[in-house]
């Protein structure tokens, strides 16, 4: 009787937290909105008015269809609802077509996507281990996760101010990590696979999941050290694994391999003529290279090592999204973006292999695939870190020092998308709800792990604490200057720099626990 009171309870407070935001999501229809809201206004009139052979050739806008063919039938499903509000949206001729009606379909269909995005992370918290804290309360680490992800800062100005779909992908996602726990294996390995033909950024994580599926669901048996039992692996279920893949690949690619088209999707799929940094920099380690190179480029033309004449004219903190070379440091190439982020992938991969920890070491090292591909990817958007950010939401509140990690990833990463807003009106929004976030993700998960010493030292603290001034000097102080006309791209610049110091470092922590942890295993193995 006590335990389904409890239950009760906790049905009462999650249906509360996913009413809640759901009503702010409605308070935000309308706001500003991106070019993102063009792109996928123009998928639904693509798909809707033009037969399957040419929606990947379709070029009438320059926002041509680039996601994996699931996501295309998706905006097909959602353009014959689309047709009841305004007819003239589906039309492909009508660039950058906006109506009333327009504004409230798109706006409602993210809003209502969103509803897979709150079942999942309602499974997910059935895999968290619960903590009392008193006889009146809830299981405090499962409320904690709701509010983390459910309220999650960065999942509501990208999909509902800027405008995306990417709480619906990462429902996708977190139902799948939530089979794993589950140990319902095949489910897992399904979502998964169809979620890679929503939208194939997914592949960062491929990695986990396929070394994850093959050590602990192939090899039905380990030695009593944890090593693998050859002996025990199981065909059968690699060629089930294998059979899931191929059926959801058949299902997405198949019309268009019966078209030979196949050449034609991947085209537009992989575009790697767009260069190495998005028009905004994502914060990661190609901001710093740049970084630096602009740096010794100024240095250079000071000192009068470099002739001006000689410097390119497309510069990389110009917010361009086309092929650049670099001034003084090597340029680089996709080929090495790829050897880097490979290099940076496998050390988790071994980890999970050689140590298994079971769902928390698949979850370690998904994180881990998400961080190194964001952070030595080729064209990475900004958004890319939600990847890492909302499964490591997961970790945070379970182990005192993921979630200091997850503080620092979730500040910085939260922080570095507030160029994606920038009109006037939505400074205050995107402040007052990053603030909120922050301050409730540091003081309740203090709260949660009280008899540890404080989650952050003073050097995280004050690094942190500096995103305000740095704020207040690129909103407020810089307009005024007389840098703003000749050197338009210091606000960025200083963003992008920052946040990737705090976002390396937060890859770094987490990838010295995880190493750290395999080397103790080895060591007691032994």
């Amino acid at each position: 009787m006590a335990a389904s009171a409890l239950g009760t309870r906790s049905g009462h407070w999650f249906s509360a937290l996913a009413l809640g935001v759901t009503l702010l999501k409605c308070l935000l229809i309308p706001t500003y909105h991106s070019t993102d809201f063009e792109v996928h206004r123009n998928w639904l009139a693509i798909t809707h008015s033009l037969p399957i052979s040419q929606w990947y050739y379709e070029a009438t806008s320059e926002w041509t269809l680039d996601y994996p063919p699931f996501f295309a039938w998706f905006e097909y499903a959602l353009s014959h609802i689309a047709k009841f509000f305004d007819q003239e949206m589906l039309n492909v001729h009508n660039l950058n077509y906006r109506s009333s009606g327009t504004l409230l379909f798109q706006r409602f269909s993210v809003i209502l996507a969103d509803a897979l995005f709150v079942y999942a992370v309602h499974e997910c918290c059935k895999c968290i281990d619960g903590k009392k804290t008193s006889k009146e309360l809830t299981e405090k680490p499962k409320f904690i996760l709701s509010v983390l992800l459910l309220w999650n800062f960065g999942l509501l100005i990208v999909d509902h101010i800027h405008f995306q779909y990417n709480g619906f992908l990462s429902g996708l996602m977190l139902l799948s990590i939530a089979r794993i726990f589950q140990k319902r294996h095949m489910e897992a390995a399904f979502l998964f696979a169809v979620l890679l033909h929503f939208k194939h950024i997914y592949l960062y994580i491929a990695p986990a999941y396929g070394i994850y599926l093959l050590r602990s669901y192939c090899f039905i048996a380990s030695k009593p050290d944890g090593s693998v039992r050859w002996g025990s692996f199981s065909f059968v279920r690699l060629l089930s694994l294998g059979l899931i893949v191929f059926l959801v690949s058949a299902l997405s690619l198949g019309p268009f391999l019966a078209l030979n088209q196949l050449p034609q999707v991947f085209s537009r799929l992989f575009p790697f003529k767009r260069g190495l940094c998005h028009a905004y920099w994502a914060p990661n380690f190609w901001a710093l290279y740049n970084a630096v190179d602009k740096a010794l480029c100024v240095i250079g033309l000071e000192l009068k090592l470099l002739d001006p004449n000689q410097i390119p004219r497309a510069s990389m903190t110009s917010g361009l999204v086309q092929q650049f070379q670099h001034t003084v440091l090597p340029s680089v190439s996709p080929l090495a973006t790829l050897i880097c982020t490979l290099i940076a992938i496998l050390p988790s991969v071994f980890c999970l292999w050689c140590k298994p920890q079971g769902p928390r070491g698949f979850l370690q090292c998904l994180v881990l695939c998400a961080l190194s591909s964001f952070m030595f990817g080729w064209h990475v958007h900004e958004k890319a870190v939600l990847l890492a950010i909302l499964p490591m939401s997961l970790l945070s509140v379970e182990k005192a020092g993921d979630a200091t990690t997850f503080l620092i990833l979730t500040t910085t990463g939260h922080y570095s998308l507030f160029p994606l807003l920038f009109t006037a009106p939505e400074l205050p929004i995107k402040v007052f709800l990053m603030l909120l976030f922050t301050v409730y993700s540091l003081s309740s998960l203090q709260t949660l792990f009280r008899k540890e010493k404080p989650l952050l030292n003073w050097m995280e603290t004050v690094y942190l604490l500096g995103l305000g001034p740095l704020e207040v000097y690129c909103e407020l102080v810089f307009p005024l200057t007389s840098w703003k006309l000749k050197y338009p791209f210091i606000p960025l610049l200083l963003t992008s720099v920052y946040c990737a110091v705090g976002i390396t470092y937060a890859w770094a922590r987490l990838y010295v626990s995880v190493l750290t942890g395999c080397l103790v295993s080895k060591t007691k193995k032994q």
